[in-house]
């Protein structure tokens, strides 16, 4: 069976304006001159801060605690992806009575097993990219607490050399919250891929609100604002 027997133009037409506005929203926030206004920057100049301030502490157990707390928020959401990929496995496997069932919700069309395949099939690539993400991001926090802990100390926390360590420090931090920031952005368009199930217009309308949602989040939060007036 082709794939023009079980979808219809507009399904098609829907995803690939999901892909292209997936691909288009990373560019812009990850890749353009746009990237140094968005929260994410503005969090990993903190970062240099902060490990700028570390190295004035002997004791560093301030800094290993907000290590541990990164750690743990990464993990819960790379748990959550494997139970959620398993489902979505499951969902596959059984596609004719879901599909079959699903169908029978107001307002959502009819879906054939090879339709609801495709879209579950969707979510879980969108699920998988997050999960590798979100254990890369526990990796690279990892890393992170072993680069604070080898920070200098005394009289050689104030040399060139512990000055590059830091910074070390800080880029190793922001690669960790670049990776759990995609994670993250993942979630959210796999909520938009969800719109799909009820149709192409509903996916579409989807799509256009979580962009919506994530550019006033990067560009435009309180949360930015509140950064951004800090020296």
């Amino acid at each position: 069976m082709t794939t023009d027997s079980f979808f219809q133009p507009y399904d098609l037409a829907a995803l690939v304006v999901f892909a292209a506005v997936v691909v288009g929203y990373t560019v812009l926030t990850d890749h353009s001159p746009l990237r140094h206004r968005t929260i994410s920057a503005a969090m990993n100049r903190q970062r240099k801060s902060w490990m700028r301030e570390a190295l004035g502490r002997d004791l560093r157990m301030l800094d290993t605690g907000i290590l541990q707390i990164m750690v743990s928020g990464m993990s819960i959401f790379a748990s959550t992806s494997i139970v959620v990929i398993g489902g979505l496995i499951a969902g596959i496997a059984y596609n004719a009575e879901l599909a079959r069932e699903f169908s029978t919700v107001p307002m959502v069309g009819d879906n054939t097993p090879e339709a609801w395949s495709v879209k579950l099939g969707l979510l879980l690539l969108i699920f998988v990219y997050a999960f590798f993400k979100f254990a890369w991001s526990i990796r690279l926090a990892h890393y992170s607490a072993i680069l604070v802990g080898a920070l200098p100390q005394g009289d050689a926390a104030r040399s060139d050399t512990a000055i590059r360590h830091a910074e070390a420090a800080a880029r190793m931090s922001s690669l960790c919250g670049h990776h759990f920031n995609r994670g993250l952005r993942s979630n959210f368009f796999a909520v938009a891929a969800m719109g799909w199930m009820f149709g192409p217009w509903p996916f579409l309308a989807a799509t256009v609100f979580v962009t919506l949602v994530l550019a006033r989040r990067e560009f435009g939060s309180n949360a930015r604002k509140a950064v951004l007036s800090l020296p």
